[in-house]
């Protein structure tokens, strides 16, 4: 196609946007085709939805592929309305499995459970899964293995194009964090390791559950769900007859990992594991973990749940870095454990584990550098004239960082608030809607175990949440910024 007539610097560069996200698109629907040969050959009658998808998806992506310009700059309004389209075109194409499947969903809980995977919220619209297509199953979990490393960050990884047109700015819009690390001098590079990681750790996990009972299709499905952190189920009762020991302790170890910032498990890798030990939020996940467990082990005992030893120690510790993990997967008795459970499971999902990580929440670093700021401001009611700084690392951070902090952990309060008020007006009650605002922004998708699911809500009440989603997994800034009207002047 001829090349749009732009050699100057414009507003927004669309042909440059359109032309990378027709790439995704292409990606997309070659993760489409996997879904597509399994329907062949185990669901024929899902065979022609996948077909439409797939064609669908990669015949737009090759067209806006296509598209030329002689201008390929990016600047930073370009990163950020990038990022945030980007996860809303792959959630509107990645649908189109769920709107023409046999069961079709309809539009909005077609997006919903689209935009719940590829944030890895994992909260489903789904009644019951005894009747969905493996098909459709896989789809599921394979959007949140794509959206657990970030969709942005594996287009850094495969499209050359953007190692020297503002990948940097790419990579700050979309890893979480309150800094970047970049491991390698060009961010493709450091892209390709991150993701190198997270792929040996997906087929390793894979390899370790087809040594259980489980057969090569779940084994595959569960693989790409825990990994990412995301927790899609294929069975109704989640675990259901693989919730063996040996399964259990696969899950929390890969789980674990997934909740542990990849730049660390990038270093350990490459022979620098004492700068593992020697951070701050790694030690803060391990402590969080270790408490949660305790408190968990005291809620079994007074409930008087304890039948088996596993009851009191494998059983409270698998919850423990599910919840903090964002993974979501929950024991099948937690609702009978009492009071205090429910307080620590609040707290994990707000929390959630380490930045730069697959997990959701507002992080660990976040909440150590608050804490070590409060702590500074005890101390400067005594000493007035004292002089501190926030200490993280064994380094002092500037005070824009804090700033940068404290705004952030304000705007997640109040976006659960907001979102509270939202759909209390949409006639969900308060408490439904207030853990359901936490369950989304913190990307844990747990439900509440009433008679008001995911998919009785109201469907204006579905598209908030899927915003909310959406916002904690870009964490706040990326799709915030996109509502202010500064951002959008010349």
């Amino acid at each position: 196609m001829r090349p749009f007539p732009y050699t100057t610097r414009r507003f927004l560069n669309v042909p440059m946007l359109l032309r990378i996200i027709g790439w995704l698109l292409l990606m997309e629907s070659g993760f489409m085709a996997i879904p597509l040969i399994v329907s062949f050959f185990f669901d024929q009658s899902e065979t022609v939805p996948f077909l439409i998808s797939t064609v669908t998806t990669a015949g737009v992506g090759f067209i806006f592929m296509s598209l030329r310009t002689d201008n390929h700059d990016m600047g930073q309004r370009e990163a950020i309305v990038l990022t945030g389209l980007t996860w809303v075109v792959l959630s509107l194409f990645g649908m189109l499995p769920f709107l023409l499947c046999h069961n079709s969903f309809g539009v909005t809980n077609a997006f919903f459970e689209t935009m719940s995977g590829f944030t890895t919220t994992g909260a489903s619209v789904i009644q019951t899964l005894s009747d969905v297509p493996r098909g459709i199953l896989l789809w599921r979990c394979i959007i949140q293995w794509i959206g657990g490393l970030g969709i942005i960050l594996f287009t850094l990884a495969v499209v050359p194009m953007l190692n020297n047109q503002g990948g940097i700015k790419l990579f700050n819009a979309e890893v979480t964090g309150i800094t970047h690390d970049k491991l390698r001098p060009r961010v493709g590079y450091t892209a390709k390791s991150l993701w190198l990681i997270y792929i040996i750790l997906t087929i390793s996990l894979i390899v370790l559950l087809a040594f259980s009972d489980m057969d090569i299709f779940n084994a595959v499905c569960y693989g790409l769900s825990t990994m990412s952190t995301g927790g899609f189920p294929t069975s109704d009762m989640t675990l259901g007859q693989w919730a063996t020991l040996y399964v259990k302790i696969v899950f929390m170890i890969f789980m674990f990992i997934g909740g542990v910032n990849f730049s660390l498990l990038y270093k350990s890798v490459t022979g620098k594991v004492g700068s593992v030990w020697k951070n701050d939020a790694f030690k803060w996940y391990l402590g969080i973990i270790v408490l949660a467990y305790v408190l968990f082990s005291i809620s079994i005992l007074v409930s008087g749940k304890v039948d088996t030893v596993s009851d009191l120690t494998v059983d409270p510790l698998f919850q423990a870095i599910s919840l903090v993990s964002s993974t979501g997967i929950m024991e099948a008795d937690f609702a009978s454990w009492g009071p205090l459970s429910i307080i620590v499971l609040l707290v994990l999902m707000f929390v959630g584990a380490c930045a730069g990580s697959t997990s959701g929440g507002a992080k660990i670093d976040r909440i150590v550098v608050l804490l070590r700021f409060l702590k500074n401001e005890f101390y400067k009611m005594m000493h007035p004239k004292a002089v501190t700084t926030v200490i993280i690392n064994g380094q002092g951070t500037t005070t824009a960082l804090v700033s940068k902090v404290l705004a952030f952990l304000f705007l997640y309060g109040l976006v659960i608030i907001v979102g509270t008020v939202v759909l209390v007006l949409l006639d969900v009650p308060l408490v439904e809607s207030l853990f359901r605002c936490l369950s989304a922004i913190s990307n844990t998708g747990l439900d509440t175990g009433t008679e008001i699911t995911y998919c009785s809500m109201p469907d204006l009440a579905k598209w908030v949440l899927a915003l909310i989603m959406l916002i904690g997994r870009l964490e706040l800034y990326t799709i915030l910024l996109l509502f202010t009207p500064w951002f959008w002047r010349k």
